[in-house]
């Protein structure tokens, strides 16, 4: 049997490195005067109490709220109708319409479209470039498109071109990202 005093150190020291619950010895004793003892120590991993060292130990941090509620910088409307207008002109200007060939350049003109969209930098948008190349003998085409929309935030940029033989529609849509 071990005396009071053996038990009050074996307490104290058990305290000291956080392992058991923070009794002092004296309510140690009662316990062990109200009840059979049979070396129940509570063991924890962490110790609630502070002392002084803990408190000019612990860091000061600040929290502040970055979420926004749109963006920073609005999408530049008029800087891609111009890539739109450049890209278009450049690559269509002499060709004549030809089926396959409208088929490959509606996906090259869409990537240079795109590459020089994202070029800008603008921050948190997605970017989707459609370009449509048909052929011009006197018809009409309705082209619509449809996604979920945020007015304040969200826009787009359309730019249509005609030589002698075929039409294109390139349409650039920036979608805010939250």
């Amino acid at each position: 049997m071990m005396s009071n005093i053996a038990k009050d150190r074996t307490a104290h020291s058990l305290k000291k490195r956080g392992s058991v619950s923070p009794l002092s010895g004296h309510e140690f004793r009662q316990r062990e005067l109200h009840g059979h003892i049979k070396d129940c120590v509570s063991t924890v991993s962490h110790m609630d109490v502070p002392s002084q060292r803990d408190d000019t130990s612990r860091l000061t941090v600040q929290v502040e709220n970055t979420y926004q509620l749109g963006p920073a910088k609005h999408f530049p409307v008029v800087t891609v109708n111009h890539i739109l207008k450049d890209v278009l002109t450049n690559y269509l200007q002499e060709e004549q319409y030809e089926p396959e060939l409208c088929r490959q350049m509606t996906k090259t003109i869409s990537e240079v479209i795109k590459a020089q969209v994202k070029d800008l930098m603008i921050p948190r948008y997605k970017i989707i470039v459609i370009v449509h190349i048909g052929q011009l003998n006197n018809q009409s085409v309705l082209i619509g498109s449809r996604c979920l929309w945020n007015p304040k935030s969200d826009t787009f940029s359309s730019y249509v071109f005609r030589n002698s033989s075929l039409f294109a529609l390139a349409n650039v849509y920036a979608v805010y990202f939250e």
